[in-house]
């Protein structure tokens, strides 16, 4: 008796739970869990291949990208396109890595290579910017017109060549601050390189009073820049008046010295100067102006 009542019981639970949508639905996931469970184990471990793949690819691109670097500092290659190629080694390396992990979880590369063609090409269309910059960025390497530690003037900015990037070149100014120039701006516009040559010329122009006797004060600037030992005899100093000014006459003092020292006799030079002139009676002027006045008779 017990027992028919026992399997009676069980009957109606059985008929209830069939009747629950909400039962019905788990059953039937987990029907489907087990009909694919091996399809989901194979998932799992792709995407988990592919994250390995992404992770190990990026510390081999790093890698290799240093050894790129090390070894183009071996051969003593410019810090500045040691940088550029060592951005543009890993940034290549690191795209054939990520095209390796889509491929694991079963992405098409071939797919993939055509939907990055064309999205390199909308993407080209809308930054146009970039892509002149690492063009620019290329020539700059191509050319080199300057090197890593040259002081240039490039885009408006004067300042000590850090590196060339691939779409940027960082700069240092005197007052050490970074600056960050566009390379299409570098290409774009005059490069003036200060450090190229070892050799420069300082230009002065100092202008004295229409009263001063003039070959006295050729050979008072003379004198005082043969007396830097830092200034070259070849080229020759130039010494010479080079205008009639409204309130003065402009000597041109223009002698040629090393290019670590310039800065340094351009100031001890200028104050030299100064000071020689002082002692010799010799007047700089003012900016003067003369008015005369006529009186008009009523």
């Amino acid at each position: 008796m017990s027992e028919s009542v026992a399997n009676t019981v069980t009957e109606t639970v059985v008929d209830t739970i069939k009747d629950n949508d909400l039962t019905n639905g788990v059953l039937n996931a987990g029907n489907w869990l087990a009909d694919n469970h091996d399809l989901l184990i194979q998932y799992a471990v792709n995407i988990v291949a592919a994250l390995l793949i992404l992770f190990i690819g990026n510390i081999v691109t790093k890698a290799v990208a240093n050894g790129v670097a090390r070894m183009l500092r071996k051969k003593e290659m410019d810090e500045a396109v040691v940088e550029f190629l060592h951005s543009l080694v890993r940034y290549l390396l690191f795209v054939i890595v990520l095209i390796a992990a889509l491929s694991r979880v079963g992405v098409q590369t071939a797919s993939v290579v055509a939907v990055i063609g064309a999205a390199g090409l909308a993407v080209g269309l809308a930054l146009q910017g970039s892509l002149s910059n690492f063009a620019a960025g290329v020539l700059i390497v191509a050319f080199r017109p300057f090197k890593s530690g040259d002081f240039v003037e490039v885009g408006g900015v004067a300042g000590l060549v850090e590196a060339i990037q691939v779409f940027s070149t960082i700069l240092k100014t005197t007052d050490n601050k970074m600056v960050v120039v566009p390379n299409s701006a570098v290409i774009g516009g005059p490069i003036t390189n200060y450090s190229r040559h070892a050799t420069r010329r300082i230009d002065f122009v100092i202008g004295v009073s229409y009263k001063a006797d003039l070959k006295k004060t050729k050979a008072v600037l003379e004198r005082v820049v043969s007396a830097d030992e830092r200034v070259l005899k070849d080229p020759a100093p130039t010494v010479g008046v080079v205008a009639l000014a409204d309130s003065s006459v402009n000597f041109v003092v223009r002698p040629w010295v090393n290019t670590a020292d310039y800065w340094d006799v351009y100031f001890d030079l200028l104050q030299a100067i100064k000071e020689e002139l002082d002692q010799e009676g010799i007047e700089i002027p003012f900016p003067q102006m003369d008015v005369h006045l006529n009186k008009i008779e009523g």
